[in-house]
Order: structure tokens, then C-alpha cells, then sequence
């Protein structure tokens, strides 16, 4: 029998067959077999849910589905028992890092106050800082048993680690700005939350938008649907490739557009689907693409998609 050594309603841990994210490990469910006996059934969390349909090159109506997938035996493996001490990790350690709705592994090249370390992804060339909450040390599970084994006594009950991030919007609080109107669609604002008007409606001021007489920078009621933290800082890339996402500053805000043709310079011709201008860009002007997600950002990577 396929399987045997799960159970419908066990928390597990499933890695994705996708190369570029071969050895991503997305928290899931199972919750039945296939009709031929010979995958399991999965249920993802929603930012992994998410995740895929926003990157999957597949039709819409093909993606209804995208938190259940029927996955082979070999790609599952039991949650491991978290350990109780997080702040043993030491520069070199291989890790794994909640991230982007699943545990991505990488290597800790900063360790900082606070239980704060920078984690390097290999994957995608990027590295990004985490508490020691939000990561563990990367374990295989081979044969039955973890390795490097855990220590005796080490452990604890599993609990679902902290969001990547915490969307608190309150006074003095730096965000970016989306707007609906014509001509600014894909662009973000910088700006500070000035007050908190209700559960969903906040008083921003802009930080380079000016009023009309450019008297004083521009002040305006939003909702949470246009509003969202300022991107976390990526170490700096040395290229941007050709097709990749990003951001290009333009007219006082951050762009979503792609890189349409790599010059000398390096400068880049980037392409913006809101308005369909392309336009020329210096390499500093660019800064790597990022989602809110659910509370979680995602790197809009070519390492990321499907």
C-alpha cells in the first residue's frame, strides 16, 4: 500500500519536484490517496497556495485547485520536532528559513544582535535576515531517520513558526501606496502613516508627492487593499537578467516592470505592463522584485517560478 507510513490527517513536510526549488519544504495535510492507489493526496497552506498561482504559467481555471496536489511518497516526509534552543546557530550553519509560505534551505553568513541572522539562499543569490524563531537547523530524513541526528532531550512540540512578517500599521509607521487611477497602475509610494482613521483606513502622507502649489508633501486617506510595509533590504545584485522582475524608481515611486534587454553599464531597457512604456534605466535605479503575500513577501525570482 502507497503510503504506508502516513496517515490521512498527518502534518507533514513536502518538497517540491520543481528544479530550481528542489529541496523547498511546503508545510501540508494529507488528506487521501489518489483514485490508483499510488500518490497521496496533499493540502498546502494558503501563502504556498498563493505562491503558485501567481507564478504558475498555467491557465486560470487550471489553478482552482492549487492548495490540494496529489504528490508522490518519495517527495513527503514527517514535521520534525522543533528544537527548544534557538539561539545556537553559528556563522557557516546550514539552515532552513521560513519563507515564502515553506522552509527554503540556506547558510548563515551574519550573525547579529537581537538573535538576528542573515541567511544566504543559494538559490536565488539573496540574502535576508531572520530571528532565530524563524529558522532550524537543516536536517535530511533518510531511512527513517534524521540527519544529522537530533540531540537527546532536545526537543519540543512542534508549533507553526512566527509570519515572515508582522503587518503592524500604526502612527509613524513607513509603508508604500498603490493607486487605481489611470497611468499608475504596478506603482508603489513611499510615505508614513500619519493616523490610524479605522480597522481598514489609514491618514498617510506621502514622502515625495507634493500638493499642487509643492508647498508640502501630499497628505490622503487610503484603505489596507492599497497600502503594505516597505519591502524588506536584499543585498545588492550584481546583474539584473534578461526577463527578470523588478522595480525601477520613475517619477518619485517603485515600477513593476521586466527587464526587456540587457545594455553595457550596465543599463536596462525595462518594460511596464500598467502602461506599456519601455523605458532606460541605470543598474541602481533597479531593485529585485517583492510580493505581500498574505503578510509574507516573495521574491518575484526566474529562481522562484514554475
Amino acid at each position: 500500500m502507497v503510503g504506508s507510513n502516513f496517515k490521512i490527517g498527518d502534518e507533514v513536510e513536502v518538497t517540491s519536484p520543481i528544479h530550481n526549488m528542489r529541496g523547498t519544504l511546503f508545510p501540508a495535510k494529507i488528506i487521501g490517496k489518489s483514485r490508483d492507489k499510488t500518490k497521496l493526496k496533499v493540502e498546502y497552506n494558503k501563502v504556498k497556495a498563493k505562491i503558485d498561482g501567481k507564478f504558475s504559467r498555467r491557465k486560470r481555471h487550471q489553478q482552482r485547485n492549487e492548495v490540494e496536489e496529489e504528490v508522490d511518497v518519495a517527495l513527503i516526509r514527517p514535521l520534525p520536532p522543533q528544537e527548544n534552543k534557538y539561539c545556537c546557530f553559528k556563522l557557516g550553519d546550514v539552515v532552513d528559513a521560513f519563507f515564502c509560505g515553506g522552509w527554503w534551505e540556506g547558510v548563515i553568513t551574519d550573525v547579529m544582535k537581537d538573535s538576528t541572522f542573515g541567511v544566504y539562499f543559494r538559490f536565488a543569490k539573496e540574502k535576508f535576515e531572520f530571528e532565530s524563531e524563524e529558522l532550524r537547523l537543516h536536517r535530511e530524513w533518510v531511512k527513517g531517520s534524521w540527519l544529522p541526528p537530533l540531540q537527546q532531550g532536545g526537543v519540543s512540540n512542534t508549533k507553526e513558526p512566527k509570519p515572515r512578517m508582522k503587518e503592524d500599521f500604526v502612527q509613524g509607521t513607513q509603508v508604500e501606496i498603490c493607486t487605481d487611477e489611470d497611468g499608475f497602475q504596478g506603482a508603489w509610494f513611499a510615505a508614513n502613516i500619519v493616523k490610524v482613521m479605522g480597522k481598514d483606513k489609514f491618514l498617510i502622507r506621502y514622502k515625495s508627492i507634493k500638493t499642487d502649489d509643492g508647498k508640502e508633501f501630499l497628505t490622503e486617506e487610503v484603505d489596507a487593499q492599497h497600502i503594505r510595509p516597505c519591502p524588506p533590504e536584499t543585498v545588492v545584485v550584481e546583474s539584473f537578467s534578461l526577463n527578470e522582475e523588478v522595480d525601477a524608481f520613475y517619477n518619485d515611486g517603485w515600477w513593476e516592470g521586466v527587464i526587456r534587454k540587457v545594455l553595457r553599464g550596465p543599463r536596462y531597457r525595462v518594460y511596464f505592463k500598467g502602461t506599456k512604456d519601455e523605458l532606460l534605466f541605470e543598474h541602481s535605479d533597479l531593485r529585485p522584485r517583492q510580493d505581500w503575500i498574505d503578510r509574507t513577501w516573495v521574491m518575484a525570482s526566474q529562481a522562484l517560478k514554475h
